[in-house]
């Protein structure tokens, strides 16, 4: 699997707003896996955000690494994998949901509609990542 940095045509694939799975660990170790909005930052970190009140974020703390594909719209053959690390956490509500308006006018065009629930944001650092299609490495 390379190491990061992703190469420009991979970065730019990856930089778009594509349906993508996230996968965490389970206090178990087990793996599990939900959709995500994710955002690639100008610093090469991938943003995500949650409802203050999902699970995952209490495993994500106990375990920061986590896995993320994201598969090309509409061909889900190309896709790009990354592993890496939570590096940082921030409350979202400290900034009025901005976070979460950032991924939802990234992906719909508008802020985000829900604005009656706390919403935490996590910052992953890219370790490694793999590519498939047209993402695949040489």
């Amino acid at each position: 699997m390379p190491k990061a940095p992703l190469p420009p045509e991979v970065a730019e694939l990856f930089a778009r707003p594509n349906p993508a799975v996230v996968a965490v660990l389970l206090p178990s170790g087990a793996p599990m896996s939900v959709a995500t909005w994710y955002l690639v930052e100008d610093d090469g970190t991938v943003l995500l955000n949650m409802d203050a009140g999902r699970a995952r974020l209490e495993w994500m703390r106990e375990h920061p690494d986590v896995a993320l594909t994201a598969l090309k719209e509409g061909e889900w053959y190309t896709h790009v994998s990354i592993r890496g690390q939570v590096v940082r956490w921030e409350d979202d509500p400290k900034k009025g949901l901005a976070d979460i308006d950032r991924l939802s006018v990234h992906y719909t065009g508008g802020p985000y509609r829900v604005r009656d629930r706390p919403r935490v944001s996590c910052w992953v650092r890219v370790d490694h990542w793999h590519g498939w299609g047209q993402a695949k490495a040489e």
